[in-house]
């Protein structure tokens, strides 16, 4: 394999602040967090905007763009945008960044789903913000949409913007869905993939669910044509990723994905995760891409060329 890409993704639209004291939930702490992976060796980070009073998910250009340009102006990491959004946002709240901020990569799902995550409410006794128990509560009634229509739609943006869409696979038939797009001209191949297991309503984060994954996308795209990561909800985070680069896959770790780094230990930040990744790959004597190394493996633009370098 080539040399091992770290995606930190800092912040996500699942958690909420009453879940961890160390959760990032304000532009100002997402920057810190986001900078923090990048100097553990994060090459790639995964950002989500929260809105600057109660840290609601939010889809606010002015907030994307504060927070990309303090990233920015600290690190040369690249910058994935998420296309995902907060749940229940519509597919053009969710696709709007990318045609103003025209990031060098964005997530586009591959998929519609059931994403349920109302199981966390129940470890809130007292919320930081009234918002958070409903939030997690309404995706117990929840379909996440990403129809073939909004999908062609956010590639035409992204391909637009000169940006790279990351192809989220929450369960093996959005491997098939990728493949139908690739074939009906809407995707350019190399595609990127970032296998997501863990989520209820997705594949589970099994050992024999990755080799699955993997396999089917052999099958259907061919190895050729798709570069790959992996990320896992949760207590399977560090297992799944730890087999992943083994496999010969890139890797994603961050508090959007768990908020722990060990029974009833709450990380401190994305960055303690990504150095824990850092370790096991040096044990293993896998070489960590730099940014600029990701940005070739990953067919970028570069970081000159995205819609917040003047204002960094």
């Amino acid at each position: 394999m080539s040399k091992l890409i770290i995606t930190a993704a800092i912040t996500g639209g699942v958690h909420v602040p009453s879940l961890s004291p160390h959760f990032p939930y304000l532009p100002d702490m997402v920057v810190e967090q986001a900078v923090g992976a990048a100097k553990a060796g994060a090459a790639v980070l995964h950002i989500h905007a929260r809105n600057p009073v109660d840290g609601r998910p939010s889809s606010d250009i002015n907030v994307f763009r504060d927070i990309a340009a303090a990233i920015h102006a600290q690190c040369d990491a690249a910058l994935c945008i998420t296309t995902g959004g907060g749940l229940g946002m519509s597919p053009e709240e969710r696709v709007k960044p990318v045609g103003i901020l025209k990031p060098e990569l964005a997530s586009l799902n591959a998929g519609s789903m059931n994403f349920a995550i109302h199981r966390l409410a129940d470890k809130i006794k007292t919320p930081k913000y009234e918002w958070e128990v409903p939030y997690l509560n309404s995706t117990e009634d929840l379909i996440f949409p990403n129809t073939f229509r909004s999908m062609a739609a956010f590639t035409e943006a992204m391909q637009a913007a000169g940006t790279k869409p990351e192809l989220e696979i929450y369960d093996v038939g959005m491997i098939n869905n990728v493949k139908f797009l690739i074939d009906a001209g809407v995707l350019k191949t190399p595609v990127y993939l970032q296998f997501v297991m863990g989520i209820l309503g997705g594949i589970p984060a099994a050992p024999e669910n990755l080799v699955f994954m993997l396999e089917t996308a052999r099958k259907l795209i061919g190895a050729e044509h798709f570069v790959w990561s992996c990320c896992a909800a949760g207590k399977a985070q560090l297992p799944t990723v730890l087999l992943g680069m083994t496999m010969g896959g890139n890797v994603r770790v961050g508090l959007e994905d768990n908020l722990y780094m060990g029974p009833g230990r709450l990380a401190k930040s994305s960055a303690e995760q990504v150095e824990a990744v850092v370790r096991i790959a040096k044990e293993l004597s896998y070489e960590i891409a730099t940014p600029d190394e990701a940005r070739k493996i990953l067919g970028l633009k570069g970081r000159a060329k995205v819609g917040w370098a003047n204002a960094a």
